[in-house]
Order: structure tokens, then sequence, then C-alpha cells
């Protein structure tokens, strides 16, 4: 199967001119004209991955290898380093990122891991839960598998969540919600949040996102037919 043709059905289900005009969604490395046996998926690229990864295959990936102009072509920074293995094996690699965002992870992580009903508004998911917030964040982590939650409790009582994977918090003076989950958060926006009566539970920015390959999985699978495999990234960061 031709990249473009992969491409053009990336761009039917979640078009790429819906980014934001800082992504650099779409095809990040590769010919349009190639042929490839194998797609890949996973949150993001790492060195592990790209050695497991097949010759003459593709890599869909929710973060674009390349954000920012690359000046020198040097393995001394991730994503050169990475663009020169993945060249030397002839992979490709298209990022579905802020599009993605909004046509499709953002629910399918409120409704499929999460559990929640409720509606999409450009970034942000929104629900009703009407959950004490001591609850919610025990619910919130069986529901995500995990020891551990960053939260900020601002409310005892939760009526509305507003639900954004990723990094978010730059969303919260549009946020109209008792509790807002996303990921990425730092100590000021947390006092911010504070002060405004705004509940947060930091759902991590890669364990929100890493749902990203389960659900572009789905899509694919009954679109294309190639082999289909995925390939987590792993998350960067270790509890000890």
């Amino acid at each position: 199967m031709k990249i473009r043709t992969v491409y053009d059905i990336l761009n039917e289900i979640s078009p790429f001119n819906m980014q934001e005009e800082w992504d650099n969604s779409g095809l990040n490395l590769g010919d349009y004209n190639a042929d490839i046996k194998k797609i890949y998926l996973s949150v993001d690229l790492d060195e592990k991955l790209i050695d497991e990864v097949d010759e003459n295959s593709l890599i869909i990936t929710h973060h674009p290898l390349i954000f920012k102009s690359i000046k020198k072509v040097i393995p001394n920074r991730f994503s050169t380093k990475l663009l020169l293995k993945m060249i030397k094996k002839n992979i490709s690699h298209i990022a579905m990122h802020t599009n993605f965002d909004k046509t499709h992870l953002n629910e399918y992580f409120a409704k499929e891991i999460l559990g929640f009903d409720g509606e999409s508004q450009d970034f942000v998911f929104y629900a009703d839960v009407d959950m004490e917030f001591d609850e919610l964040v025990k619910y919130v982590k069986e529901k995500m598998n995990l020891n551990s939650l960053k939260v900020v409790k601002a409310k005892e009582k939760i009526k509305k969540v507003a639900i954004t994977t990723g990094a978010g918090m730059s969303l919260l003076d549009f946020v109209k919600a008792d509790c807002f989950m996303t990921g990425d958060i730092k100590y000021h926006e947390a006092m911010d949040a504070k002060v405004r009566g705004i509940s947060l539970i930091d759902i991590t920015h890669y364990h929100s996102e890493k749902y990203f390959s389960e659900c572009m999985e789905r899509i694919l699978k009954e679109r294309i037919d190639v082999e289909v495999i995925i390939r987590n990234s792993d998350d960067p960061f270790n509890l000890i």
C-alpha cells in the first residue's frame, strides 16, 4: 500500500487542516509514493521502538518527531538522532496530533477508558459525574490502572468534569467545570486553579495519551488491508 493511500484515509477521518498552527501533524518523514507492508502505532517515537520496527514500514504516532526547524542533522538531539536511524531503515512517519485530539482522542479516553458520557468541545470533553472528589480520584486511578495521581482538591463535590489528554492547562481560562483532568500540571497552574475553585487531577501526559494507539488501530483495521501493530513507546518517567 502507498503511503499516500494511508495519508488520505487519515486525512478523511481527522483532517490535518484542523491542527493548531504551531503543530506539525502529517507526513514528517517519507515519500508519499513509497510502498509499505506494515504500520506501527505508538504515542511517541523512541530508540527502542525504531530498533524493533521492520524496514520499509510506516510509524503513525500521536506526537510529531519534528516540531521546530532542523538546521543540523547530527545525532546529538532527540529528533535528529531518531531521524538518522529511521532513514537507514527506510522507516516513514506520520503524526496525528492536535487534529486527532479534537476529533477522536479526548472523546475516546473519556468514554472508552473512563466510562464517562458527554461531549467534546474542541480540545475539551465535558461529562456530568455527580461524585465526591475523593471518590472520583479513586475511580480514575482504577480505570487508568495507576497507583497514585497528583491532585488539587478545591471542592468536595464534583458535578461536572472537563478532560483534555496530554498537557491542557493552557485551556484553564475556558474550562467550565468543577474538576479539570489533564496532564503536566505545574505548581503555579495548580495554585491558580485552586483560587478559581477548580479541582485538578493530573492524569499525566503519557498515561492519558497512550490510548492513541488502540484508538487508531480500531479505525485503521476497518479501512485498510495492511498489518497494523501496536508498539507503544515507553514512558520516559519512573516513580521510585
